[in-house]
C-alpha cells in the first residue's frame, strides 16, 4: 500500500510539474520590443535567398574561416515562434531580452542603415556579424548606442571606421579584421583610452594619416594596455611600417598575430614568455637566427607558431624540437636549407607540420614517425631526394599528404596503404618511376588524388575501385599505358578525369554507365586511334571533352549525343570534317579543331549555328578554302584562322564581334581593305593579318580603344602613311607593319609609347631622315628595332639609339631565366599570346616562333645612311643583333664596339669603311657572326678567341686586308697590285691636277716648246751630233726599203 501510495504521489508531482512547464511555455519569453526590431531587421534585407550557403573554407592548412555548414539563419525568423528560439539569437532567461546576436556565414546583401532597428537592442552584449556578405558599405555609426556589449566581430564592411565605435568603453573583445576598412589615428587614440577592458583586439591598420599611427610606435597607448591577452593587427600600409619594439611590453599576451608588416622582427618579442599562439606573416619580414634561437628557448608553452613567409634562412635548428606542447607549425617560404633535423620527432603533440617552399634536401627523417598525432603534413617544394622511406606507417590519422615539388625518385612505396584517414594526397611533380600503386584504391576516405607529372608506367589496375568519395584526380603528364578502366568514369563524386599526355592506348570495350557527376574528361596527348571511342557515348552530362593529339576520327554516322558540352578539344587528330554531332550542341563555348586535315568550305550548318555562349573558335592549320562566312557567334572572344586559304574580302559580320580579344587571320589569301570596325573594339588586344593580300591603307586602329598590345600586318600590300590614331595604343609592344608599301617618313611619335618593345617597318617605302621624338622618354623599352630595305637617309640616329633604355643590361640584372613575350589575354581560356617576329639573323631571314626577353636587335640594311657609325652604340651592351649593312657609312670602326660583349651577330659589309679592323672586337666572347667584307679596310685581320672561327667571306671585297684566314700575307709586296684608293679620293685628286691648267697656260707652253724644238731639230740634223742621239731617231722613223735586183729577177722567172 505504501508503494502504491508513493507511485501514486510520484505521479501526480510529475504531472503537476509537466503542467506548469506547459503552460509557461505557452508565453512567449522573448522581449516583444526586441523581436520586433529583429523583425524589422529581417525586413531591411527584402532581397534576401532563403537556401542554404556554403562559405569560403580556409582548409589547405589547419583552419576554416568560418562553419562548413553556413546558412540565411533570419530564415527562421518569423512571429509565430519564440525570438528566443531563433537561429542566431540568444536571450537573458531571466528577462527575455536579447543579449547575444550571432549572424556569421548568412547572407545578408545589402547595408545597415544608421538608425536601423538593430541599434534598439540595448541589452545586447555580443554581436557577431563575421563574413556576412554585406555589399561594400561603411559601418553604420548607430553601432555606438549599443553602450552594453563586450564582444563585436564584425568584417565585410569597408571604408572608414566610425569615431562613435570608440563608445562602446565596455567592450571585452573587438574583431575589425578585414582589408576595406579604413581607421584613422585620433579614433584610434580615442578606442585605446576608453576601452580600458579590452582583452581581445583585431584591427586592421591601413589608410591611417601618418605612416605609423603614434598609438603602436614603442611608446604608444597600445602597450600601456598591460592585462591584453589576444592582439591580432593587420597593417596594409602601401609602405609597410616594421613591428615596434614595445611589443615586448606586453607581457601578458598568450595570442599574437602580426600581418602586413615588414623588415626585421625585433628582440624584444622573445620577451613574451606567455605566448600560446604566435602568428607573423609577412613577405617582408625578416627574422635574425639569434631571435629565432631565443624564441625557442623562451616560448616554452606555444602551441602554434606560423611564420608563413618570414625570411628566417639558414639550418633548421635542432631546438625546433623543445616545443613540446607544440600543436601547429607553420614555417611556409621561411628559406630554410639543409636537412630537417632529427629533433622534430620529439614534437609528440604536433598534428600539422608545413614546410612547403624551402630548400630543404635529403631524406625525410624516420623520427617523423613518431608523430602519430599528424593529421597534415606538407613537405612540397623543396628539394628533397631518393626513395621515400617508410615514415609514415604509423601516422594513422594523416588526413592531408603533400609531398609534391621534391626530387623523389623510385616506385610509390606501399606505406601509403596503412594511411586510412588520407582524405588529401599530392605527389605531383617529382621523379617517380614504376606502376600506378594498386594499394591507393584501398584508400577509401581519400578525396583528392594527384600524382601527375612524374615518370609511372605501366596500365591502371582494372578491378574495382573503393575510391568511392574521390572528387579529384590528376594522373597527367606521365607514361601509363594501356587500357583506361572502366571504375575510373564511373566514382560517384568524381567531377573531372584528368588522364592527358600519357601513352593510353585506347578505352575499356565495357559500356560505361551514365554518370550525372563527371563533367570533364582530359585524354588528350595519348595514343587514342581509331574511331571516337564507342564507350564514351553514354557520358551525356559532359561538359569539358579533351581528346586532341590522338589518332582519332569521327564518322558522320556514329550517334553522339553531348547536351552539356562547352568545351570541346579535338585538335590534332585526324579529322576530316567538322564534327557533325555539335549540331545538337546547343551551349558551347569552347571550340578547338585546329591543326586537322579538314578541306573545303566551312559548312552552313556550322555557321548557322546559334552558339551565342561560343567564346573561343580556333580552326587554324586546316585547309579551308572559299570565302569566310557570315558568323553569328557575338560574343566570340578569341578568333583563330591562321595557316588556311581562305580567300575574298572580309565579311562584314566580323564587325559584330565586338569582344574580340584576339583575331589572327595570318597566313591566307584574305584581300580587299580592312574593315575600319577593328579600331573600334574596345577589348581587341592581339590583331595579327600576316602573310595575306590585303590592300589600301591601315584602318585607323586604337581610334575607339587602347587595349591594343600587338599588331602584325606583315607581308600584305598596305599603302599610304602609318596611322596616327596608334598613338592612342597606350599597351602596345609589338608593332610589325614590314614587307608592304607604306610610304611614309620615320614615325618618331611612335617613342611615345611607353611600353612598345618591337618595332618593325622593314621592306616598305619610308624616306628620309630618322627623327626623334620631342618627349622625354622615347621609345624607353624598344628592343627590336628594324628598319631595314627603305629608303632611309641622312646619319645614323646616334640621340635615338640614345634613348634605347631596354637594350642596357643594367648592374644586377637576372638573366638566368628566359622568358618570352607575351601579350596578355583577359579571357577565361586562352590567358596569353606568344608573339612572334621575322628577322634577318646571321644573314638568314629566320623567324622566331617566340620573341625572347633577352633578343635585342637593330637592323638598318639596305638604306641610304650616310656618316659615321656612332659610338653611343656602345651603350647598349645588351644587344644581340647588329646589321648596318649595303648603306654609305665611311670613317672607321668604333673601337668601343668591342664593349658589345653580348653582340652575336655584327654585319657592317657593303659600305664604305676605311682604316683597321679595331683589335678591340676580339673581347666580344659571344659573337658568332661577323660580315665585314665589301668595305676599304686595311692591315691585318685580328686573331683571338671567335676572330679564329670566320672565314674568308667575313672579309672579302677588302683587298688590302691581309693575315688568316685570307691567303694574302702580311708585309709582302705584291707588284701587280696597286693599293685601293676610294672613289671620292681619285676624283680629288684628278680635280687638283687639272684644276692648274687654263687656256692661257696652254698657249705659252705650246709656243715656247715649238720653238726650242725647231732649233734643236735642225741643228743635230745639220752637224750630226751628237750621233747617238740622231741614230736613235733615224732609226725610229719609218723608212721604205727597196728589194735586192737580184732576188725581184729571181721572183720572176
Amino acid at each position: 500500500m505504501g508503494r502504491f501510495f508513493f507511485f501514486y504521489s510520484f505521479l501526480c508531482f510529475v504531472l503537476l510539474i509537466s503542467g506548469c512547464f506547459s503552460s509557461s511555455f505557452e508565453h512567449h519569453l522573448c522581449s516583444p520590443t526586441d523581436a520586433s526590431a529583429l523583425l524589422q531587421f529581417k525586413q531591411s534585407f527584402q532581397n534576401m535567398s532563403e537556401e542554404y550557403y556554403s562559405c569560403w573554407c580556409d582548409e589547405e592548412y589547419y583552419s576554416c574561416r568560418c562553419d562548413d555548414h553556413c546558412f540565411a539563419k533570419t530564415k527562421s525568423w518569423n512571429e509565430s515562434r519564440d525570438c528566443c528560439s531563433w537561429d542566431g539569437v540568444t536571450c537573458d532567461l531571466l528577462n527575455g531580452h536579447v543579449i547575444g546576436l550571432d549572424l556569421s556565414c548568412t547572407l545578408l546583401p545589402g547595408s545597415i542603415h544608421p538608425n536601423s532597428s538593430l541599434f534598439q537592442l540595448q541589452h545586447l552584449y555580443t554581436l557577431n556579424l563575421y563574413n556576412s556578405d554585406f555589399n561594400p558599405s561603411s559601418i553604420p555609426n548607430g553601432i555606438g548606442r549599443l553602450r552594453n556589449l563586450r564582444h563585436l566581430k564584425l568584417s565585410g564592411f569597408s571604408g572608414k571606421i566610425p569615431t562613435e565605435i570608440s563608445y562602446l568603453s565596455n567592450l571585452v573583445s573587438l574583431d575589425l579584421s578585414g582589408y576595406g576598412l579604413q581607421l584613422d589615428e585620433r579614433t584610434f587614440e580615442t578606442m585605446l583610452h576608453n576601452f580600458t577592458n579590452l582583452e581581445l583586439l583585431a584591427l586592421p591598420l591601413g589608410d591611417i594619416s601618418s605612416q605609423i599611427p603614434a598609438s603602436i610606435h614603442p611608446n604608444g597607448s597600445l602597450f600601456q594596455l598591460h592585462h591584453h591577452h589576444t592582439l591580432n593587427l593587420h597593417n596594409n600600409y602601401s609602405n609597410p611600417s616594421s613591428i615596434p619594439n614595445g611589443i615586448g611590453r606586453l607581457r601578458n599576451l598568450r595570442h599574437l598575430k602580426l600581418s602586413g608588416f615588414d623588415g626585421k622582427i625585433p628582440t624584444e618579442i622573445s620577451y613574451l614568455s606567455n605566448l600560446v599562439s604566435l602568428d607573423l606573416s609577412g613577405y617582408g619580414l625578416h627574422l635574425d637566427e639569434r631571435t629565432f634561437e631565443t624564441m625557442l628557448q623562451n616560448f616554452t608553452n606555444l602551441e602554434l607558431l606560423s611564420l608563413d613567409g618570414v625570411n628566417i634562412s639558414g639550418e633548421l635548428p635542432d631546438s625546433i624540437g623543445a616545443f613540446s606542447s607544440l600543436n601547429i607549425l607553420n614555417l611556409y617560404g621561411c628559406q630554410f636549407s639543409g636537412s630537417i633535423p632529427d629533433s622534430i620527432g620529439n614534437l609528440t603533440q604536433i598534428t600539422a607540420l608545413v614546410l612547403s617552399y624551402n630548400h630543404f634536401t635529403g631524406h625525410i627523417p624516420s623520427t617523423i614517425s613518431k608523430l602519430k598525432h599528424f593529421t597534415l603534413l606538407d613537405l612540397s617544394d623543396n628539394s628533397f631526394s631518393g626513395e621515400i622511406r617508410d615514415v609514415f606507417s604509423n601516422l594513422k590519422e594523416l588526413r592531408y599528404l603533400d609531398l609534391s615539388h621534391n626530387s623523389f625518385s623510385g616506385e610509390i612505396p606501399d606505406v601509403f596503404s596503412n594511411l586510412q584517414e588520407l582524405r588529401f594526397f599530392r605527389l605531383y611533380s617529382n621523379s617517380f618511376i614504376g606502376s600506378f600503386p594498386a594499394s591507393i584504391l584501398s584508400l577509401t576516405y581519400l578525396v583528392y588524388l594527384d600524382l601527375s607529372s612524374n615518370s609511372l608506367s605501366g596500365p591502371l589496375p582494372s578491378n574495382q575501385s573503393m575510391l568511392q568519395k574521390l572528387t579529384f584526380v590528376d594522373l597527367s603528364y606521365n607514361s601509363l599505358n594501356g587500357t583506361i578502366p572502366s571504375w575510373l568514369f564511373s566514382l560517384p563524386l568524381l567531377p573531372s578525369v584528368s588522364l592527358q599526355h600519357n601513352r593510353f592506348r585506347g578505352l575499356t570495350d565495357e559500356v560505361i554507365k551514365t554518370n550525372p557527376t563527371l563533367k570533364e574528361l582530359h585524354l588528350s596527348n595519348n595514343q587514342l586511334s581509331g574511331s571516337f571511342p564507342q564507350s564514351l557515348v553514354n557520358l551525356t552530362n559532359l561538359e569539358i571533352l579533351g581528346i586532341s593529339s590522338n589518332n582519332i576520327t569521327i564518322d558522320e554516322g556514329m550517334n553522339i549525343t553531348f547536351l552539356s558540352l562547352s568545351s570541346l578539344f579535338l585538335s590534332s587528330c585526324q579529322l576530316k570534317d567538322f564534327p557533325h554531332f555539335l549540331r545538337n550542341v546547343k551551349t558551347l563555348v569552347y571550340l578547338d579543331i585546329s591543326n586537322n586535315k579538314i578541306r573545303g568550305e566551312i559548312p552552313d550548318w556550322f555557321s548557322s549555328m546559334r552558339w551565342d555562349s561560343l567564346q573561343f573558335l580556333n580552326l587554324s592549320h586546316n585547309s579551308l578554302t572559299g570565302h569566310l562566312p557570315q558568323f553569328r557567334y557575338y560574343n566570340l572572344q578569341y578568333l583563330d584562322l591562321k595557316f588556311n586559304s581562305f580567300q575574298a574580302p572580309l565579311p562584314s559580320s566580323i564587325c559584330n564581334l565586338r569582344n574580340l580579344i584576339l583575331l589572327d587571320l595570318s597566313h591566307n589569301y584574305f584581300s580587299d581593305s580592312i574593315p575600319h570596325c577593328l579600331g573600334s573594339m574596345a577589348s581587341l588586344t592581339v590583331l595579327d593579318l600576316r602573310r595575306n593580300s590585303f590592300t589600301g591603307s591601315l584602318p585607323p586602329l586604337c581610334a575607339h580603344s587602347t587595349s591594343l598590345s600587338t599588331i602584325v600586318v606583315n607581308g600584305n600590300r598596305f599603302e599610304g602613311p602609318v596611322p596616327v590614331s596608334l598613338l592612342n595604343c597606350y599597351g602596345l609592344q609589338v608593332l610589325d607593319v614590314g614587307n608592304n608599301a607604306i610610304n611614309d617618313t620615320f614615325p618618331a611619335w611612335l617613342g611615345t609609347l611607353l611600353e612598345l618593345q618591337v618595332l618593325i617597318l622593314k621592306s616598305n617605302k619610308f624616306h628620309g631622315p630618322i627623327s626623334t621624338c620631342q618627349t622625354k622618354f622615347c621609345f624607353p623599352k624598344l628592343r627590336i628595332f628594324d628598319l631595314s630595305r627603305n629608303d632611309f637617309s641622312g646619319s645614323l640616329p646616334a640621340k635615338v639609339f640614345g634613348n634605347f633604355k631596354a637594350m642596357i643590361k643594367l648592374d644586377g640584372e637576372d638573366t638566368g631565366n628566359i622568358k618570352y613575350m607575351e601579350s596578355v589575354l583577359y579571357s577565361l581560356f586562352v590567358t596569353s599570346y606568344e608573339d612572334s617576329v621575322s628577322l634577318v639573323i646571321k644573314g638568314q631571314d629566320i623567324e622566331l616562333q617566340r620573341i625572347s626577353t633577352i633578343t635585342t636587335t637593330i637592323d638598318l640594311s639596305s638604306n641610304h645612311f650616310e656618316g659615321a657609325i656612332p659610338k653611343i652604340l656602345k651603350d647598349l651592351s645588351s644587344l644581340w643583333l647588329l646589321n648596318l649593312s649595303q648603306n654609305n657609312l665611311i670613317g672607321h670602326i668604333p673601337m668601343e664596339l668591342g664593349q658589345l660583349n653580348t653582340l652575336e651577330a655584327l654585319d657592317l659589309s657593303w659600305n664604305r669603311l676605311t682604316g683597321k679592323i679595331p683589335q678591340e672586337l676580339t673581347r666580344m666572347n659571344f659573337l658568332a657572326f661577323l660580315n665585314l667584307s665589301h668595305n676599304h679596310l686595311v692591315g691585318p685581320i685580328p686573331h683571338d678567341l671567335q676572330f679564329n672561327t670566320f672565314e674568308n667571306n667575313s672579309y672579302g671585297g677588302n683587298l688590302d686586308l691581309c693575315g688568316p684566314p685570307l691567303s694574302k700575307l702580311c708585309g709582302m709586296s705584291n707588284s701587280s697590285h696597286v693599293p685601293q684608293q676610294l672613289e671620292s679620293e681619285e676624283d680629288e685628286s684628278e680635280s687638283y691636277f687639272f684644276s692648274g691648267f687654263t687656256w692661257e697656260s696652254v698657249v705659252i707652253g705650246y709656243s715656247f716648246g715649238l720653238v726650242v724644238g725647231t732649233v734643236m731639230w735642225s741643228l743635230m740634223f745639220k752637224y750630226r751630233k751628237p750621233k747617238w742621239f740622231v741614230e736613235f731617231v733615224d732609226g725610229l722613223m719609218p723608212h721604205k726599203r727597196r728589194r735586192p735586183k737580184k732576188r725581184a729577177q729571181r721572183r720572176r722567172t
